[in-house]
């Protein structure tokens, strides 16, 4: 590895039940692999859902629709995605605060906390946007103390917390206002009725070489040099890790996260497949384990 370790501060703007920020999963996992040494990762929670948005006159014809956008954006992505819907997330701000919560157990509870939520909407179809809904989705985590995320997920400390989220995301930098590009989600900030927010998932890092944003979907090699010019440095450059090793770490792989972490083309031997409408997601034999011995769990 390099022994330049150059500062750098990476702030992302995501959301749980966002599938351009799911379809981003594989290089945001492999960057903060590569970046882990050398930053400090923040992320902010843009609130795509909001608590005062009108609700759908007719549920099913909205989540209906909004399972389509899922299955055209991993058209780009090839994320896996439910064979449905089951209902468009009520509210963006449960799973919000339980994510955020869960930073205050350590950054692999907080890693696994996200990534169950994620996959409560896009491998189940069946969104955590409420207490039980995400007791649910995180049963079985390791290391976790549910009940304490859930007591600390619904305190005012954790909702100022979100509030202060949703109100920096909706303070865009300028160049990613009214930005144009190729590509299908080139991550202009979005205009809303009240002003606008970063695109989901916006990468903003910050370093000696200054102020650089990588907005909307971009590959890997994009965040990677964005990176660097931030950083103003070269970059550490760990070893690729094995199928089960990733595996071992990350607990859960899709089809492109197993490309594009390790390099193979084929999960390991005991992983545990889960089958969506869009691809497999490969489960861990603890994770699996966990899941099924977990009160509430799928």
């Amino acid at each position: 590895m390099s022994a330049v370790r150059p500062a750098l501060a990476v702030t992302e703007f995501t959301d749980p039940a966002c599938p351009w920020a799911w379809g981003s999963e594989p290089a945001l996992r492999l960057l903060r692999h590569i970046l882990e040494p050398v930053c400090r990762w923040r992320r902010v929670y843009g609130i795509l859902f909001d608590e005062d948005d009108d609700e759908a006159p007719d549920p099913k014809a909205e989540a209906r629709w909004y399972d389509g956008f899922i299955r055209e954006v991993a058209v780009h992505t090839g994320a896996p995605y439910a064979d449905r819907l089951r209902w468009l997330t009520r509210s963006s701000w449960p799973a919000s605060a339980a994510a955020k919560a869960a930073e205050a157990q350590g950054p692999r509870v907080a890693e696994l906390v996200l990534r169950r939520l994620r996959e409560s909407t896009f491998a189940h179809g069946t969104p955590a946007d409420s207490a039980d809904g995400i007791r649910a989705a995180v049963a079985g985590v390791p290391g976790l103390d549910a009940d304490r995320l859930l007591d600390e997920a619904g305190s005012a400390a954790l909702r100022a917390a979100v509030a202060a989220d949703r109100a920096e995301a909706r303070r865009p930098a300028a160049e990613v206002v009214g930005l144009t590009g190729q590509g299908p989600h080139p991550g202009a900030a979005k205009e809303l009725a009240d002003g606008v927010r970063y695109a989901l998932p916006t990468l903003v890092f910050e370093g000696p070489g200054g102020r650089v944003c990588a907005p909307g979907w971009r590959s890997f090699e994009a965040y990677l040099a964005a990176a660097a010019r931030a950083a103003g440095g070269p970059l550490p450059t760990p070893e690729v890790p094995d199928a089960a090793t990733a595996l071992e770490r990350w607990r859960t792989l899709t089809g492109p996260e197993l490309a594009l972490l390790t390099r193979e083309k084929a999960p390991p031997k005991d992983a545990v497949e889960l089958s969506t409408a869009g691809g497999p997601l490969w489960l861990h034999p603890a994770e699996q384990r966990d899941r099924r011995r977990s009160p509430g769990s799928r």
